[in-house]
């Protein structure tokens, strides 16, 4: 593409971009919070997940040991039905979550709001549980099997249907036709073109030959993802399986040598997360800037109330809807309060996010990937090599999970018949990712994601007590003991 082209099409997303911003990102505060800004949308998903974690009686908490159990395999049931088991549809979820936002997010929001946002990140996660399950037990509850023997199933099933069975189905067609052509847009952009394009700039420094040749790398990642989408969510569950227990390690192993190295800092990082959080120094703009760092990180990174995730979860082979709600619980809880809250810990034990430090550069630029490798690298000389390797394989996950996310709004929107037609310009997206630059609809595509959260809420508020009747009907199943009657032992 040439630079007039690409000129081009920024203005275009430009134009877009800001009128998408002004609908749904306008502050809530109109400006008369001096220094800081809280967007709708986030405010929105927050106000949901609150709402919803009382309305289930901090179901988050209560069910969180026996969604293990479930994950585990205990309560398997011979009228399980499903496409693939609860544990591949966690995996697979979560490869579309955690990436690059835990790396790079995190520390660009303990830059900008200090260490207390960390605090604040923890606690919307912890809310954000209760909208993973509140959205995965509808996405079963609504799911259909397909003549292909296929389940459609996700924030498109339970807008249209759900909503049609209280009397609202054009209300609901609006809303599911919106949520598809809104994760379709954002698979492509967010869930395709950035995490190439990431992956390529890390590998490019490590091996020169693609910085020259960048179409090769395109084409190689394109042939990767494309041999697995092709085979579909089988594979795709399969793959995540694999890669997304060996991502987590990694980084997680690489962490916690960092906190045992520090180990004398991390006592006081704690203390200065919490004691910020309430009382931040002016700079980040009072408690309401630090806040709304964290639940601005929280929300971009676990995608909880967005509807994506309830798309796969709605493949899972259970018995009960309710059962692989409070397998999701986990997503936020692994992606948000574990992954998120160790490398905040990095962050702050190391003290790269100092402003007049050593690292000032990349703090004032909001550099968070490089900033997080510098925290890493203070005690791990070699860490930039393992970084650039988990960020290819975050890449790579992630694309394959919103893959079948864009996928399955695809088919919701033309039918079956026309699913390879997805999967090619999906593929074709990788390649150009590979040679344009596309930083304008990058944020087009970030922006069509969190907007999901609108249509999706709105579901989930109106069929909540849908959810309740369910929940309950399994509690007294479980207190008294069908549940392990049923299930079958190994």
């Amino acid at each position: 593409m040439t630079v007039w082209g690409e000129l081009f099409m920024d203005s275009i997303f430009d134009q877009i971009n800001s009128i998408l911003a002004s609908v749904f990102f306008f502050d809530i505060f109109f400006g008369q919070v001096e220094g800081t800004s809280m967007p709708f949308i986030v405010a929105w998903l927050v106000v949901g997940g609150v709402f919803l974690t009382f309305r289930f009686g901090f179901i988050n908490v209560r069910m969180f040991s026996h969604a293990f159990k479930i994950i585990t395999g205990q309560y398997r049931t011979a009228d399980d039905v499903g496409e693939i088991t609860p544990f591949q549809s966690l995996t697979t979820a979560l490869s579309a979550t955690v990436g690059l936002g835990n790396i790079a997010g995190v520390a660009i929001a303990i830059a900008v709001g200090g260490p207390g946002a960390t605090f604040w990140m923890i606690l919307a996660g912890f809310f954000g549980m209760t909208l993973k399950f509140t959205e995965v037990t509808l996405a079963q509850i609504y799911r259909e099997k397909r003549p292909d023997g296929r389940i459609m199933g996700g924030a498109m099933q339970y807008l249209s249907k759900g909503l049609a069975s209280k009397g609202h189905a054009k209300l609901g067609k609006v809303l599911a036709v919106l949520f598809a052509i809104l994760a379709i847009g954002g698979s492509l952009g967010a869930g395709n073109a950035f995490q190439t394009s990431q992956a390529m700039g890390v590998l490019t420094d490590r091996v020169p030959f693609f910085a020259s040749y960048p179409i090769v790398f395109g084409l190689i990642m394109a042939a990767i993802v494309g041999f697995v989408i092709i085979g579909g969510i089988k594979r795709i569950a399969s793959t995540a399986e694999k890669i997304v227990p060996l991502m987590v390690l990694i980084y997680l192993a690489a962490s916690l040598w960092i906190l045992v190295a520090n180990a004398s800092a991390v006592p006081t990082a704690i203390v200065t997360i919490f004691h910020e959080a309430f009382t931040p120094t002016a700079a980040v703009g009072g408690m309401i800037g630090v806040l709304v760092q964290g639940f601005k990180r929280a929300a971009f990174s676990s995608e909880a109330g967005i509807g994506s995730a309830a798309i796969v979860h709605s493949t899972a082979s259970v018995k009960y809807p309710v059962r692989q709600g409070m397998v999701a619980l986990y997503e936020p809880f692994i992606d948000t309060i574990v992954i998120c809250t160790m490398t905040a810990l990095v962050i702050v034990t190391t003290g790269v996010y100092d402003p007049s430090g050593e690292f000032a550069n990349l703090v004032a630029a909001k550099q968070g990937a490089a900033l997080t490798a510098a925290a890493y690298g203070t005690v791990i000389s070699w860490f930039p090599v393992i970084l650039s390797f988990s960020i290819i394989l975050f890449a790579f996950s992630t694309m394959i999970s919103w893959s079948y996310y864009g996928e399955r709004s695809w088919t919701y929107l033309f039918g079956e018949k026309y699913t390879l037609v997805y999967k090619l310009i999906f593929i074709a997206f990788t390649v150009m990712a590979s040679v344009t630059s596309a930083s304008a609809m990058l944020e087009f595509s970030d922006l069509l994601i969190l907007t999901m959260s609108l249509p999706n809420i709105i579901g989930l508020y109106i069929l909540q007590g849908e959810v309740k009747a369910n929940l309950n009907a399994y509690l007294a199943k479980w207190k008294n003991g069908e549940l392990d009657r049923e299930a079958i032992r190994k």
